[in-house]
This record gives structure tokens, sequence and C-alpha cells, in this order.
């Protein structure tokens, strides 16, 4: 059987109620390869993500996903149990995907050994840290090697030592063959990613790989120490001094260009749109 190109969805909407959560959105993510999708709050990243899970029925579009026995899904949180041990959690999480007890054992000790996690096998997963119960989470969710991996805000919160571990983790996954969707706010992770889906009230502001969208960015940069007077809305502080939106490219002097990473196309898009008058209306408290 020829394997999938992509898992994902294809102008996907959303409603809850009267809130318009996602309006024709899609997405593709690819077998061995990450796919982040950022963005704020009220964007929609968690609807997206419930929806392409099977958790939330689409309103409109189409949604192309494998079974749900080869689906692996960690929502914010973690999503462990925590009157169960360390064990448990994962015993409980294979024998719900019809695991052989050796494999899933063997496949437990390798992931907790290598995540720090093996010494606290019997502690009650509620007695963990915060950043140790985010990796269980991921465990749980990969432990039978999903072909598509959906993971909820997988590194929010969480200390720098837990994000490099989490992010063997989803890195492992994606070397195993899994499609991996994950929802960040970080926009240095999504760098990351092979491919990145930007969120805004629950409509699509950027796609592509990282490098697509900080190339097709319209306009430039430029950076000075001070705060520019008159380019309200179009500037921003970022690490001491002042970056500057330009429409032309040409209108900034070559002393004063800075280029851009993702984090600035990301905030460029929105100002670009908030510009043409273009704020769709959506998303809101109900589009997470």
């Amino acid at each position: 059987m020829t394997a999938p190109a992509w898992w994902g969805t294809e102008a996907v909407s959303v409603r809850y109620r009267r809130v318009l959560a996602l309006a024709d959105v899609s997405l593709r993510a690819r077998p061995g390869e990450v796919t982040a999708v950022v963005g704020g709050d009220g964007a929609g990243r968690t609807t997206l993500l419930r929806c392409l899970a099977g958790a939330v029925p689409p309103g409109g579009g189409r949604v192309f996903r494998p079974g749900p026995e080869r689906i692996g899904y960690a929502p914010e949180g973690s999503g462990v149990y925590p009157d169960l041990s360390v064990a448990e959690n994962l015993a409980f999480r294979a024998a719900a995907y019809r695991m052989p007890a050796a494999t899933a054992r063997q496949r437990a000790a390798e992931l907790t050994g290598r995540l720090g996690l093996a010494a606290a096998r019997d502690r009650l997963a509620g007695q963990l840290s915060g950043g140790m119960r985010q990796k269980l989470g991921v465990i749980a969710a990969m432990l039978h090697r999903p072909d598509l991996l959906i993971l909820d805000e997988p590194t929010t919160g969480v200390d720098p030592v837990s994000r490099s571990g989490l992010w063997w983790l989803i890195a492992r996954a994606a070397a195993d063959g899994a499609a991996v969707v994950m929802a960040t706010s970080y926009l240095d992770e999504a760098e990351r990613a092979a491919g990145v889906l930007v969120l805004d009230a629950g409509t699509e502001l950027a796609s592509g790989t990282p490098a697509r969208i900080i190339a097709t960015m319209p306009g430039a940069l430029r950076v000075t120490d001070d705060r520019p007077p008159g380019a309200a809305g179009r500037s921003w502080r970022r690490g001491g001094r002042w970056r500057v939106w330009e429409d032309s490219a040409a209108a900034v002097p070559a002393a004063e260009k800075v280029t851009p990473d993702l984090q600035d196309a990301v905030i460029v898009a929105s100002l670009a749109r908030e510009t043409a008058g273009g704020q769709p209306d959506g998303g809101g408290e109900g589009g997470r």
C-alpha cells in the first residue's frame, strides 16, 4: 500500500455557536517532518488540532487523517492521568492501542530512560514536575509509533532543559516516519520545523517553510536605537532596539536594513493585514 503524501486539512471551517473558530484553513503535514501551528490566544490552534485528531467535526472542508489507532494525540497540559504512576500511564496507553506487552515495555523503557523518567516509573504522574509531565504525555502519545502525531503546545511553560528533551522526542517521532503537527507559541521553535502555519483569528496569516515565509515578507525592515516618530503601528522593540517596517525596500538605507527572521516576518504579515483592513471576523474566545 502506498504511503500518503500528507495528512491534514483542506479549507476546513469550524463554528462554535456564533463564533467562527476556523475559516477555510488548510494544513499539510508530511511523514517524517514536523509542522508547527503558530498563533496567539484565540487564533484557532487547538481547534485545528482537535479537528485533525477527530475530536471536533468540521463544519466545512475536508480532513485527511489515518485511522484512530494510527493517531497519537497529546492535548495541552500533557493529558496523562495524575492518579496513575508513570509506568501505569504508559501501560494503559499501550493496552488501549493493543500493543504487545513486551513491545510496549521495551519501547517505554527506551524512551523514559532517554528522557530521565526511568527512575520515576513508580511515581504518580500528579507528583511530577511540569516538564516531566509534558515528557510523559508526549511519550504516551508516540508510544505506539503513530503515523500522525498531534501535540498541543508540548513545550509551553517548561524549563529550557525539559524543552530540549521534548524536542528530542519530537525529532525522534519524525525520524521514525510520523507526520508531526505541533502547536507552539514560540516562533524560535517554529523555525526548526519543516513547515509552518500561522493562524490569526481563525484564518491563515502565513504558511510554508520558514524560509519561504521570510522570503515573501513584503517591504523591508530598518533598525534604529531610538523610538521612531511617526511610525506608530509599524514599529516594535526587540533586543533593546527598534524595528520599523517600510512598505518599500527602496525606502530603507542599507546601513539601517536588518535581515528578518520568522518572528519579524510574522509580525509584518499581521501589520500588513491590518494596514489593508483585512482583520478577519472570527476567532475570539471560542477559537483557541
